[in-house]
C-alpha cells in the first residue's frame, strides 16, 4: 500500500512538473539581413587580402619586429589568453558533472544517547559483542567510499557541457580579435610615427628657409629698403615654425611610447625608417565578397559561438523543470572499535538509494533562469547581426577612403608643386620690390601647410590600407 502511495506521489510530481514546461519554447529567431553581394560600388574580387599574412603584408622589418614584440608582450592579449584558460578549466568542470562524483571518507566520532529515549533504553540492554553492552559513550569509527550521480535524462549536464565548449571556442575567436586590433594597432601607430618624422624633417627645413629670408629682411633693413614692422613679421613666422617643431617632437615622443605600451614594455626609441612612408602602396585593393566576413573576422565567428553556447543554456535552463534523478552510494566499514574496522565482515556497511525530485515551489526562480537565459539568447542573435553589418560597412568605409584619398593624393602634390614655386617667384619678386614682404610670407606658410597636409594625406592612405586589412578579418593568421 505504502508502495503504491508513493508511485502515486511520484507520478503526480513528474506530471506538475511537465505542466509547468508546456509553455516553454526554445526555437528562437530573429529577422535576418541578408548580406549584400558587393561592397557598394566595390568591384568583387576573386580572393581578399585578409588570408594574407601580416608578415607577407607588411613589408616592413622593423615594423614586423614590433609586431612580432607586441604578440609576446601585449597585456591585453595576455589577459584573453588566459580568458581562454578560463574557457577550457569551464568544459573540464562540465564534462565532471556527467560523471559520478566518488569521495574517501575517512571520520570518527562519539555519540551518547539519552537513556530515556528509544535508542538509549534499547542499547542499555543490548550486546554489541558477545558479553559486552553497547557503551554509554559509543564511539563510531568509519572508513569508505561515497559516491552520487545525476543521472542526466533530460540533457541538462550535456547542454551545460555544450554550452561550455561553446563559451571556449568563442573565447578563442575573441583572442583572435585581440591579435587582429593589436597588429593593426601597432602598424597604424607606426605609419603615424614616420609621418611625424618627416613633418619634422619638412619643419626643420622651412626653418632654415625662414632664417635665411630673416636674416635678408635685416640687411634690407639696414639698407633701408625695409622697415623693423617687416622684420618683427618674419621673426613671428619664424617663432611660430619652431613652436611647431616643439609640438612635432611632443606628439613623437607620445606616439613612440604608445607603441611601447602595446609592445608591453617601458619607453625606449622606436627603430624606424622614415622613408618607408613613401613607399609605393597597392592601388587596387582585393575585398573578396562581403559573404567572406563571416568566415574571416574573428569578431563575427565569436558572435557566431556566443549564439551557440546561448541555446544551449536556454535548453539547460528548460530541462530544469522537470525531475532530477540522482542516485547515491557508500561502501566501507563502520565499527565503534577500530580494531573490529577490518577484521569482520560484520563492519561492512554500504547503501544504495536513487531520488527522483521534481521542482514544485521555485518554478518561479526556475521560469526567471529561462527567460533569462531566452533574453540572453536573442541578445546574442541581435549582436551577431550587429557585428556582421558593423564589418561590412567598414570594409565599405575603408574601400571608399582609399579611392578619394588617391585622388586627393594627387591634387595635393599639385598643389604643393605650385606652392613650392610661389615662394621661389616670391622672394625672387621681393628682391627687386616687385612683392611685398607680406607676400612672401603667405607663400611660405601656405607651401609649409601644404608640405604638411601632404604627408597627412599619405599616412591616412597608409592606415586606411591597414584599416581595410583589419576589416576584411586579416591580421590574426
Amino acid at each position: 500500500m505504502k508502495t503504491k502511495i508513493y508511485y502515486t506521489a511520484t507520478i503526480a510530481l513528474f506530471i506538475a512538473s511537465l505542466n509547468g514546461c508546456g509553455t516553454l519554447n526554445t526555437n528562437l529567431s530573429i529577422p535576418e539581413k541578408e548580406v549584400p553581394a558587393s561592397f557598394g560600388n566595390q568591384k568583387n574580387t576573386a580572393s581578399s587580402i585578409a588570408n594574407i599574412n601580416w608578415r607577407e603584408y607588411f613589408a616592413d622589418t622593423h615594423l614586423q619586429k614590433l609586431i612580432d614584440t607586441a604578440i609576446s608582450n601585449n597585456i591585453d592579449l595576455q589577459m584573453a589568453l588566459q580568458r581562454i584558460e578560463v574557457s577550457r578549466s569551464s568544459v573540464k568542470l562540465a564534462n565532471g558533472a556527467l560523471l559520478p562524483k566518488v569521495d574517501l571518507n575517512i571520520g570518527a566520532g562519539i555519540r551518547k544517547f539519552g537513556l530515556y529515549t528509544m535508542d538509549g533504553a534499547g542499547n542499555a540492554s543490548t550486546e554489541i559483542t558477545p558479553g559486552q553492552i553497547v557503551p554509554e559513550n559509543l564511539p563510531d569509527y568509519y572508513v569508505g567510499l561515497q559516491s552520487s550521480w545525476e543521472v542526466d535524462i533530460w540533457g541538462k549536464l550535456r547542454n551545460q557541457r555544450k554550452s561550455a565548449v561553446s563559451h571556449y571556442l568563442s573565447s578563442i575567436e575573441g583572442t583572435n580579435f585581440v591579435i587582429s586590433n593589436l597588429v593593426a594597432d601597432v602598424a597604424i601607430y607606426y605609419n603615424e610615427l614616420l609621418a611625424l618624422d618627416n613633418e619634422l624633417e619638412i619643419i626643420r627645413q622651412t626653418l632654415l628657409k625662414q632664417q635665411e629670408a630673416l636674416d635678408v629682411i635685416v640687411l634690407q633693413k639696414e639698407a633701408g629698403r625695409t622697415n623693423e614692422l617687416a622684420v618683427q613679421q618674419f621673426k613671428a613666422q619664424l617663432l611660430s615654425t619652431r613652436i611647431l617643431e616643439k609640438n612635432t617632437l611632443q606628439q613623437i615622443t607620445e606616439t613612440e611610447n604608445k607603441i611601447n605600451f602595446l609592445l608591453g614594455r617601458y619607453p625606449q626609441p622606436i627603430q624606424r625608417i622614415k622613408e618607408v612612408l613613401f613607399k609605393e602602396m597597392p592601388q587596387q585593393i582585393s575585398s573578396g565578397v562581403p559573404s567572406q566576413l563571416l568566415a574571416n573576422r574573428p569578431d563575427v565567428r565569436e558572435a557566431e559561438f556566443q549564439i551557440e553556447a546561448s541555446k544551449f543554456d536556454l535548453k539547460a535552463a528548460k530541462a530544469a523543470f522537470y525531475p532530477n534523478f540522482n542516485i547515491t552510494a557508500s561502501f566501507g566499514f563502520q565499527a565503534f572499535n577500530p580494531e573490529f574496522l577490518f577484521s569482520s565482515p560484520a563492519s561492512i556497511a554500504y547503501s544504495v538509494m536513487g531520488t527522483l525530485v521534481a521542482p514544485l515551489i521555485n518554478m518561479n526562480a526556475l521560469k526567471a533562469h529561462f527567460n533569462t537565459a531566452k533574453a540572453n539568447q536573442l541578445t546574442a542573435m541581435h549582436n551577431y547581426q550587429k557585428t556582421i553589418l558593423n564589418g561590412y560597412i567598414e570594409v565599405a568605409n575603408e574601400l571608399s577612403n582609399i579611392q578619394n584619398l588617391q585622388q586627393i593624393n594627387a591634387l595635393k602634390k599639385q598643389q604643393s608643386d605650385v606652392l613650392k614655386q610661389s615662394v621661389e617667384t616670391s622672394n625672387e619678386l621681393f628682391k627687386y620690390a616687385r612683392a611685398s614682404y607680406l607676400e612672401v610670407l603667405i607663400a611660405q606658410q601656405s607651401a609649409l601647410q601644404s608640405n604638411l597636409e601632404l604627408i597627412n594625406v599619405i599616412k591616412r592612405q597608409r592606415i586606411s590600407t591597414i584599416n581595410v586589412y583589419k576589416a576584411l578579418g586579416g591580421g590574426w593568421r
